[in-house]
């Protein structure tokens, strides 16, 4: 599983890499989560908010930081 972390790199997307991780870790899941701040590949998802999250190449949330739990839902939903 691949989970990309898609913005500038502001608080809120430092956030919700550090919230991803903890739920992949919770989950007990193998995936590599990685920070893309490349507005160009940012844009290629049809983003307009950041902080984004992308799960297997499928945008999963946009525009805010859900919770732990809505994210481990996210995870296992997309996963």
């Amino acid at each position: 599983m691949e989970i990309k972390i898609l913005g500038s790199g502001c608080a809120k997307c430092k956030k919700l890499q550090g919230v991803a991780e903890e739920a992949v870790r919770e989950l007990g899941l193998q995936a590599n989560v990685i920070k893309e701040e490349d507005m160009m590949a940012i844009m290629s998802y049809g983003v307009i908010r950041t902080p984004a999250m992308v799960i297997n190449e499928k945008v999963a949330v946009s525009g805010r930081v859900p919770s732990l739990e809505e994210l481990k839902e996210l995870i296992s939903q997309h996963g």
